[in-house]
């Protein structure tokens, strides 16, 4: 599906509205292709703290540039500032020194990354210091403009050395959807990451597991996993049986054709992913419905469908891997959720519902998990697809342009930030919940 704004005002008479009317004037976003370089032009770090001395060198394992100064006429593609070393409030102005300079010599679609040490892993005067960082890069998310983005990452001392594959993703045109997100490495208990060969097949010999892999969302996720190296099992209902059979057979794949809502399909999955494969690495639990009315017009049938699908179903299912012993060693497990669980929808209680629970699912294990697994979940915010297609044009209009981006994002936006949860490398990132929303406006 194609944003038709978007189109109208890249040309001439379009920009004569944008520049006449103030109307929005999006920039089209940078997204990845296989075979091109994480970043395309030059990293610039700064800041004076414990990460300082060996970024040079992990952004020199990514095969990314960087220095710590820029030339007179040199653009920057990206900025890294290790804000760590700032324990007081004073040292908050060392954001402003760094960042004011540069922020007119960037170039199109940049990424900016702020490093910090979790809050809670500090006190006194650094956790206040550490905290206000947040409000810094949600602030410049919103008015870095020209298809920028802006992270704060946290990162526990404990995984100092665990931070390449998240600034992998958020460095590289991956996380072009992804904008003003506070990310943590090490904040529970995971602190170690498996060594990754190759950046751009990180999971060679893995399995992942996709529910609702037929179409959508779920599609593009089973294609970038499997670009990743992934062998992916796909799930669907038997109704989208033959999308399924057809898009795991263009995967060199393998397909399980179930309602993950019923009694036994915890059970059936995990024998399906033993007998058939030995165990499973990656689960993606990305199956969903909605059902939507409000709430004094809402049928209970149409409640308990939407909770079954959304929340039940990923719970049982991971219980089940979990239990089990089916989920390997190392494993990931990737709910998703939606901004509508975190800020609500009007006639969507039952999917909030849902979807916040499956926040909840991502808080509930992320403490208790061991053996190397992490648990995350994304956020999606307005995803141009099939079916925000048939959505009417006013709200369809609002939804997308109710973000810094002043656009709609693309499944593939949603999958990217999968497959960095999924990532090999991605051991230490564990219980976060990652919007991929172009940073809403509103609630987020």
């Amino acid at each position: 599906m194609s944003d038709r704004y978007q189109g109208f005002v890249s040309t001439s008479i379009g920009q004569l509205f944008v520049k006449n009317l103030g109307l929005p004037n999006p920039t089209p976003l940078d997204r990845w292709s296989e075979g091109a370089p994480l970043v395309d032009g030059l990293v610039v770090v700064g800041g004076e703290g414990r990460l300082a001395e060996v970024l040079p060198t992990t952004l020199d394992g990514l095969g990314i540039a960087s220095s710590t100064t820029l030339e007179e006429g040199v653009r920057a593609k990206a900025l890294v500032f290790d804000a760590t070393g700032v324990t007081d409030t004073t040292g908050l102005l060392a954001l402003q020194e760094f960042f004011a300079p540069l922020m007119r010599r960037l170039e199109t679609c940049p990424r900016v990354v702020v490093l910090g040490t979790p809050p809670e892993l500090t006190s006194g005067s650094e956790r206040i210091a550490q905290r206000a960082l947040e409000g810094f890069t949600r602030s410049l998310g919103k008015e870095i403009g020209r298809g920028g983005t802006v992270q704060l990452v946290y990162v526990a001392p404990a995984a100092d050395g665990a931070t390449s594959s998240t600034l992998a993703f958020l460095l590289s045109p991956k996380s072009a959807y992804v904008s003003g997100q506070v990310v943590r490495i090490g904040a529970h208990g995971a602190t170690a990451s498996g060594t990754v060969d190759d950046w751009s097949r990180p999971l060679v010999g893995k399995v992942a597991l996709v529910t609702g892999a037929s179409r959508g969302i779920g599609e593009e996720i089973a294609r970038v996993l499997h670009r990743d190296g992934a062998t992916v099992v796909g799930v669907d209902v038997p109704q989208a049986a033959s999308e399924l059979q057809t898009l795991m057979t263009e995967l060199d794949g393998d397909h399980l054709v179930l309602d993950i809502t019923a009694k036994d399909a915890p059970q059936r999955i995990a024998h399906h992913l033993r007998e058939h494969h030995g165990g499973v690495d990656v689960v993606v639990h990305n199956a969903g419905i909605t059902r939507d009315k409000k709430l004094a017009n809402m049928a209970e049938d149409r409640w308990s469908s939407v909770i079954a699908v959304n929340l039940a179903a990923p719970e049982l299912i991971t219980r089940e891997l979990l239990d089990s012993g089916t989920l390997n060693d190392g494993g990931r497990i990737i709910g998703v959720a939606s901004i509508a669980g975190i800020a609500g929808n009007v006639g969507q209680t039952n999917y909030a519902t849902s979807k916040a629970g499956v926040i909840g699912l991502v808080e509930s294990l992320r403490d208790e998990l061991d053996r190397g697994i992490t648990v995350n979940a994304v956020a999606p915010g307005f995803i141009i697809t099939q079916m925000t297609a048939a959505v009417p044009f006013a709200t369809r209009e609002v939804g997308q342009r109710l973000n810094a981006m002043s656009q709609g994002g693309l499944p593939v936006d949603v999958a990217e930030t999968i497959a960095w949860f999924a990532s090999t490398g991605s051991g230490a990132v564990n219980g976060n919940v990652v919007r991929v929303c172009g940073q809403m406006m509103l609630g987020a």
